[in-house]
Parts: structure tokens; sequence; C-alpha cells
């Protein structure tokens, strides 16, 4: 069997508080809204309708709140390719919205280690989930948790 791993296998114990995973930046585009009204069945006219958004005072139709804590999907970046052996469930996400993201918006998620809970041959990896804009204000903040397995003996 082919060994092609992209990046070098962590196990929980091999993580660190502060360590942190970039995920690429995205620019918010009417494409990406209507993909992702199409895939949520969401139908208010602030997702979708420009004209609607600039009767209520918006400059552009408002990202859903579920299509921004998309962003920090971990599968966009690195971490789930670093986990491959011992990833055993994605097990909690929480988010909380802080600013609007609107179509042209470009977003900058990233994840950071914020709090690691050992058990006897597994842990829960939290990491602490952040949506930026391109003013570099923070828009969404939350956090994932993974149940990880500690490195075999």
């Amino acid at each position: 069997m082919i060994q092609h791993e992209l990046c070098e296998q962590k196990y929980f114990e091999d993580f660190k508080i502060g360590e942190r995973f970039n995920i690429p930046s995205r620019t918010m585009t009417d494409a990406l809204f209507a993909a992702f009204q199409l895939a949520s069945g969401d139908n208010h006219p602030v997702h979708y309708d420009v004209e609607y958004c600039r009767a209520h005072s918006m400059p552009h139709m408002l990202a859903h709140g579920f299509q921004v804590v998309i962003q920090t999907a971990a599968g966009a970046g690195l971490f789930p390719h670093m986990v491959e052996k011992s990833l055993k469930a994605f097990i909690e996400q929480s988010s909380r919205f802080l600013l609007p993201v609107y179509v042209g918006d470009t977003v900058y998620p990233s994840l950071t280690v914020s709090e690691m809970l050992p058990n006897k041959t597994t842990g829960v990896l939290v990491l602490r989930s952040e949506v930026k804009n391109q003013r570099g204000e923070l828009v969404m903040e939350g956090e994932h948790r993974y149940l990880l397995r500690k490195r075999p003996v």
C-alpha cells in the first residue's frame, strides 16, 4: 500500500495550546450566496434580494449565519490531514455572530488550539474558531471540539 500523507500525523498529545491553523480566505460572491441558498433552502429575501436589502439599509445581501460558520470547516485547511490516524469524531461546534458579512466581503477563517482535555486513551481537542473580514474585524467566533486518539504505545 502506498503511503501518501499530505502532513506529518499528529495525535492528541502532539498539539500545543495556541497552535493556529489558518483556513484559506474566500471572497463572498453572488455565486456562493446562490449556492448556499440552494443547498439550505433558506428563502428569506435578506439573503438573495439585493433591492430588499438596500430598502432595509444594508449595502448588499447579508450572509446567513451558517454560511459564515461553514467557512471554518476544518476540511478546507490542513488540520484534518494532520489527524487522519488519530481522529475519532468531530463532536461539537458553537458560534456567535458579531458583525454582518455581505456579498463582496472577504473572510479569513482560522482555528486555534484553546484547550486540551485528556482522557485515558483519547482526548478532546478544543479549537477556537474565528472569522475576520477584510478590515480585520472579528465577525464570528466559536469552538470546535474533536475527539482524538492518543499516540499508540
